[in-house]
């Protein structure tokens, strides 16, 4: 008599076991791979790659395709900006109007480039890691407590990574809105200079000096860009009060007309300058102000170019340019031999004025 009961009491662990390896509905491979191991993990993983592998294969051909699909919806788009911009553009154009417009819808495409890229690879990070979690649910893993555990790691790294964070938050603003590449003289109330290289965390810069400045973007309150699209040469030249003014504002209208006619590479002035008139009156002069629109980051080079001309102009024309004079008083006292020669001296005295 106790041959059955230890032979049902057998039977049923075996059952047991069974149903928490395979489920109430065990698969054939499960149920073959118990009944040949009895060992209960074995057949749990035996009746669960199917599931594993389709997960995984789903995450992969997500992954692929939006990899694909972002960027050539990217594409598609500044494609489209392009195309309008083109129908919306004057004929009437010029040579240097039409490169920089080129050249601003070439830093559209890099942008469109760059933020695909990124939200990709934010995309990807997510389907992998709701993957991961999917696969670990299958094997039996409790997905609470390592959620619980994920929170409390999450909360504390915020903390403690909160300056990255704003960092990399304040680099997605900045490549989406443009507000500066590569290449553009930027003044970012640290540090200003030339951009080389703009990441999502740093900008990095390198000034006149030759110094090179890392500076986080989550610090950038303002930035000044002085060569987007394009940039203005701003001269204020001082003339002499007895000056015929329309005769010297006449004369720096002709320097920049000539120098824009010249078409210069380096010196490319892609709209007519103008003599803006009087801006001041100084101690020594009167100021007048001339405005030219250059190719970005050309403004210094034509700055300094207009100066060197309009001085050779000005010498040729007999205008002065005022510099800061002032008078000099030199007084000189002879030494006194005697008290008496020192009380009648005492009034005398050489004042020689000499002017400078």
């Amino acid at each position: 008599m106790p041959f059955p009961a230890l032979t049902f009491q057998a039977t049923a662990f075996q059952a047991t076991d069974l149903t928490e390896a395979c489920g109430l509905e065990p698969a054939a491979l499960c149920r073959v791979v118990f009944e040949q191991t009895n060992r209960t993990w074995l057949a749990w993983l035996a009746g669960r790659p199917f599931t594993i592998l389709l997960i995984a294969t789903l995450a992969w051909l997500l992954v692929r395709l939006i990899r694909r699909q972002v960027p050539r919806t990217a594409r598609a788009y500044t494609t489209a900006r392009e195309a309008e911009e083109a129908r919306s553009a004057r004929k009437d154009l010029s040579e240097d109007q039409r490169l920089a417009r080129s050249l601003q819808l070439e830093r559209s495409r890099q942008r469109a480039g760059t933020l695909s890229s990124v939200v990709a690879s934010i995309m990807s990070g997510l389907i992998w890691f709701v993957a991961v979690l999917l696969v670990l649910d299958q094997i039996g893993v409790s997905l609470a407590p390592l959620l619980a555990g994920a929170g409390v790691v999450g909360i504390a790294i915020g903390f403690g990574a909160q300056q990255m964070v704003k960092d990399y938050l304040a680099g997605i603003f900045i490549i989406m809105e443009d507000q500066y590449g590569v290449g553009d003289v930027v003044d970012l109330g640290e540090a200003s200079g030339t951009v080389e290289q703009v990441s999502l965390r740093v900008t990095r810069l390198r000034d006149v000096n030759g110094i090179v400045w890392y500076v986080p973007n989550g610090e950038i309150r303002r930035v000044g860009n002085t060569s987007k699209l394009w940039s203005t040469a701003l001269l204020d030249i001082d003339v002499s009060y007895d000056t015929d003014l329309d005769r010297a504002g006449a004369i720096l209208q002709r320097v920049a007309d000539d120098l824009r006619g010249e078409e210069n590479d380096k010196l490319t002035i892609i709209a007519d300058p103008e003599f803006v008139g009087v801006q001041s009156f100084g101690a020594d002069g009167v100021t007048l102000r001339l405005m030219a629109r250059t190719e970005p980051s050309e403004q210094w080079a034509v700055a300094r170019e207009l100066r060197r001309r309009i001085k050779i102009a000005f010498d040729a024309e007999g205008i002065d340019i005022p510099f800061p004079q002032r008078t000099v008083w030199l007084r000189s006292v002879e030494p006194a031999t005697t008290i008496g020669e020192s009380t009648s001296n005492a009034g005398n005295t050489d004042t020689n004025p000499v002017s400078e």
